[in-house]
């Protein structure tokens, strides 16, 4: 069997797979194994089906080797192989998808079919300035331009996949609606990588799971391969390229702290296998790093679950008050400034407010709920009574605040974005939030074309390297919804530049 069915046709899955297990034979060229995990996400919870290569049809060498299986090494796998390349994917953990399956707001890009159609006129210009703004002006703007500009290709390639993000809602630091989702409003992360998984098996692209690469191989500064380990045997791989896409060290405590002292006792919202391993192979072969110590903090993370709850609750127009029943700031600023306001309260917490309209515009709401995050009451006053806050502060601070959507205007902290709809539909909600570890921005250096530069400046012929494991794209503060559109465009770039490589 050559796809990977949706998590809503999950029975009809595993009933399948059992046929296959049971003597059917696949016309695939590679033998694929079926695995059913339960993943947990911050937005989704339940059992995946997904497919893997059977380890006895690994191949001595292959075009273009790929190492991780998020975003980023999954869309360079399937632009490698429609530019006629034969690409390979080896991944660490037991399933795909790495910290892409946590993505929850949706990814960012201006100019798009999808916002003209709904009137929505932006530009590639705004876009540009807004991250450089966002990114204090520290961005590697080679990088950010060549970001902005191929961020509209990229959505479209995605439609043409049948991942289609046309649902546009807004993230902290954006003045217009550029961040793309799924049609139904729903976090971005598991129906991106079940689409590209879709797209991997219809391309019979191998892709081997529990695969832990140990060591680029590079003789007289030619890439040759890579050395792993899989099924406990370890082994050689042959190729004449390489892309690193294992994501950033979130979950390497001991490396975020040698980097970043202070963020000590914080909570991670990375998966356990973000533990920088590309930055350290690379770093090996003389690759240069940049902004190790570029750490972003997310401002509304789960403290009990280190769950992150996507900046979309905010995008669809809730408000952050502190202990005392007020708003403190403006919610939509850059992550930065609104972490740095929560850490300020005598708590250093915050809970998010909103009602049941933005609940019914953000799905990820419910698995919140389901996982027990959130305090639902019928009205302002009973909500506030049940996270022990002055009710006459929060119904007060409601009100004042649907004046403000009213007349267009904030006067207390001026917000201008997120503004299209009150809060005054019951049942009313509360989460309480602190901020977490999310992602680091510093990594490998590259250029425009995905291409690995050394210490001394220049490329290392056919090393690439794409996603969260490179530095400088969004200077000292990620704009959100910009991870997902990194590794979507540098990790085609990435899988074009590999295949011209071999040619």
């Amino acid at each position: 069997m050559k796809k990977m069915l949706s998590h809503a046709l999950l029975l009809s899955s595993i009933l399948l797979f059992s046929a296959c297990a049971n003597g059917s034979t696949s016309n695939s060229s590679s033998t694929l194994l079926s695995e059913t995990k339960a993943i947990t996400t911050d937005t989704t919870s339940g059992a995946s089906v997904q497919e893997y290569t059977d380890p006895s049809q690994l191949k001595e060498e292959y075009d273009v080797i790929i190492i991780g299986s998020g975003g980023a090494g999954m869309s360079a796998a399937i632009q490698a192989k429609d530019a006629g390349a034969n690409p390979v994917v080896f991944e660490k953990m037991p399933i795909a998808g790495g910290n892409t399956l946590k993505a929850s707001a949706g990814m960012n890009a201006s100019q798009t079919t999808f916002q003209k159609s709904q009137g929505i006129d932006d530009s590639n210009d705004l876009f540009f300035e807004e991250t450089l703004k966002g990114g204090g002006g520290t961005n590697d703007q080679e990088l950010l331009r060549y970001f902005v500009d191929h961020s509209s290709d990229a959505i479209d390639w995605l439609d043409s996949l049948g991942i289609k993000l046309d649902n546009l809602t807004t993230t902290g630091g954006m003045s217009e609606k550029r961040t793309h989702r799924p049609t139904d409003g729903s976090a971005v992360g598991e129906y991106l990588v079940d689409g590209l998984l879709r797209n991997i098996h219809e391309r019979e692209i191998p892709l081997f799971v529990n695969a832990n690469v140990t060591k680029i191989n590079q003789t007289n500064n030619t890439i040759e391969g890579i050395n792993l380990t899989i099924n406990g045997e370890e082994k050689t791989i042959k190729s004449k390229t390489v892309i690193v896409a294992t994501g950033g060290f979130g979950a390497d405590m001991e490396m975020v702290i040698e980097n970043k002292p202070e963020l000590k006792g914080y909570v991670t919202t990375n998966q356990e296998g973000s533990t920088g391993d590309g930055i350290k192979m690379i770093q090996e072969l003389g690759g240069q790093t940049v902004d190790l110590d570029q750490i972003q903090i997310h401002p509304t993370v789960d403290q009990t679950k280190s769950l992150l709850i996507t900046e979309a609750v905010r995008g669809e127009g809730a408000i952050l008050v502190n202990q005392n029943g007020e708003r403190f700031f403006n919610e939509m600023e850059t992550r930065d400034k609104v972490s740095e306001a929560i850490i300020a309260q005598p708590e250093q917490s915050a809970y998010l407010i909103f009602d049941a309209g933005v609940k019914e515009r953000v799905k990820a709401i419910d698995f919140y709920e389901k996982q027990g995050l959130t305090i639902s009451e019928n009205s302002p006053e009973t909500l506030a009574k049940a996270i022990n806050t002055p009710d006459k502060n929060l119904t007060e601070t409601l009100e004042s605040w649907n004046q403000a959507v009213a007349d267009k205007k904030d006067s207390a902290f001026h917000r201008e974005t997120a503004m299209e709809n009150d809060l005054s539909t019951g049942p009313f909600y509360a989460i309480k939030i602190a901020p977490g570890i999310h992602h680091t921005m510093g990594g490998i250096k590259i250029n425009t074309n995905a291409q690995v530069i050394n210490t001394e400046n220049k490329e290392i012929p056919g090393l690439y390297a794409a996603g969260e494991l490179t530095g400088r794209l969004h200077g000292n503060n990620r704009i959100g919804g910009n991870a997902v559109a990194d590794i979507i465009i540098f990790g085609r770039q990435a899988g074009n530049q590999a295949a011209s490589f071999i040619k």
